[in-house]
């Protein structure tokens, strides 16, 4: 029976090796994710079903990247009881403070992440990872408590809904806009309990970091999981980062698929979504002069070195507006320093923006950028829901680097064509 990469992955997680759209599995895993906020609920979980040791120290991954370096004394503790707990376990893939970095960028640059695999994180952008070829996705803390004692989870298979992107992208323009752009076509609701499987030669034509933003924001359509065939450009991603065989699976000519999308990329001008949801996309030429008080590039959506060098290139002898404010976030120490060798930290500095160690802080209104009443942001993050970034009766505006920069400079929301 022809199948799709995500039924094909999910069925040689499982005893019976099968895997058909609408049937409820038992897989095993081959990573289970959690954070320094949702790692704490599953600790607590496997206490109280006294469970004393994880089913691989190895295949555990814990990030501390929320709230860390910690803001507060509760985030403190939460840091602490993660540390200690790792520490008890063994856990391998244990990220400090100065190695960590944010945990949907870190872990495909460590080696952690290879096509093929089955991954579970309690957070949901875990499906970030099926820009290489992985099925991964989000799950609640009890859940992945039960993945880190027995190594294995239940899932219902998704039925997968196809995006062909075709044609030549216009200047500027990057893996978040076409999934701004997609979600703004198909709401974010579109693709519910369903697997969007990216193809295309405009995908093919994309870079690896383009199509981590893509996958990661999978779940703001709704879906399970998001994923795109690895290629000759995933194999030289891995290249150095791990070791073996490489998995290639990709879905059968004859998959059958739920729904088809053709895109053409050449229509797809840079995307900004209004508040308050990421399908109220737009092209930035509708958007009116939107007066922005912050922009944020950074997250584990936007803040990889692709999206640094593009940031640096608008912004390169230029400077912040004065009635705005530019922060700028570095996803992972390896990034942080190759954009300080490339002197592209000396650019964001010389252009008075504030650059931030590793964190997710302001996307979820944690810290290092929490809005006030009234506020407006522009960010490369992933979600602008009401009050998302701090105050209630603030607004998020979500857009790719490009028009973050030139709009930092500008002071309202523009397009970098627009900035002398």
């Amino acid at each position: 029976m022809a199948q799709t990469i995500t039924e094909k992955i999910i069925a040689k997680h499982t005893e019976e090796n099968q895997a058909k759209a609408g049937s409820i599995v038992s897989a095993k895993v081959d990573l289970v994710l959690a954070n320094d906020i949702t790692a704490p609920l599953a600790i607590k979980e496997l206490e109280k079903a006294g469970i004393k040791t994880v089913f691989d120290p190895e295949k555990i991954a814990l990030v501390p990247d929320h709230f860390v370096p910690n803001k507060d004394i509760k985030s403190a503790e939460q840091a602490k009881l993660l540390r200690e707990f790792a520490a008890k376990q063994k856990i391998t893939n244990y990220f400090e403070v100065g190695r960590m970095g944010i945990e949907h960028a870190l872990l495909p640059e460590q080696g952690l992440v290879k096509p093929g695999d089955l991954i579970v994180g309690a957070d949901s952008h875990t499906c970030t990872y099926g820009a290489l070829g992985a099925f991964a996705t989000g799950m609640g803390s009890t859940d992945i408590a039960s993945a880190m004692a027995l190594g294995e989870t239940w899932l219902i298979v998704p039925q997968t809904k196809l995006f062909n992107y075709r044609g030549k992208k216009r200047d500027w323009v990057s893996g978040k806009d076409f999934i701004l752009y997609t979600i703004g076509q198909i709401g974010v609701d579109g693709a519910l309990y369903e697997s969007m499987e990216f193809t295309g030669d405009a995908i093919e034509n994309l870079s690896i970091d383009g199509r981590l933003s893509m996958c990661n924001m999978a779940i703001e359509a709704g879906a399970k999981n998001g994923i795109i065939a690895p290629d000759d450009a995933t194999k030289d991603y891995l290249k150095g980062r791990v070791e073996g065989e490489i998995d290639i699976i990709k879905s059968d000519e004859d998959a059958k698929y739920v729904q088809t999308y053709d895109i053409n990329v050449e229509d797809i001008e840079l995307q900004v979504a209004l508040p308050c949801l990421p399908s109220n996309s737009k092209g930035v030429s509708e958007i009116e002069k939107t007066k922005i008080d912050q922009v944020i590039i950074g997250s584990c959506t936007n803040g990889r070195l692709e999206d640094l060098r593009t940031a640096a290139k608008i912004l390169k002898g230029k400077k912040v507006a004065k009635s705005s404010r530019l922060i700028v976030i570095p996803a992972t120490q390896n990034i942080y320093k190759q954009a300080l060798d490339e002197g592209l930290i000396d650019i964001f500095l010389e252009s008075e923006a504030a650059v931030s160690t590793p964190t997710c802080g302001p996307c979820l209104g944690g810290y290092m950028g929490v809005l006030a009443e009234g506020e407006k942001a522009l960010a490369t993050t992933n979600r602008n829901f009401k009050g998302r970034m701090g105050h209630l009766n603030s607004e998020v505006y979500l857009s790719g680097p490009a028009v973050a920069a030139a709009s930092a400079i500008a002071g309202y929301i523009t397009s970098p064509e627009d900035i002398d």
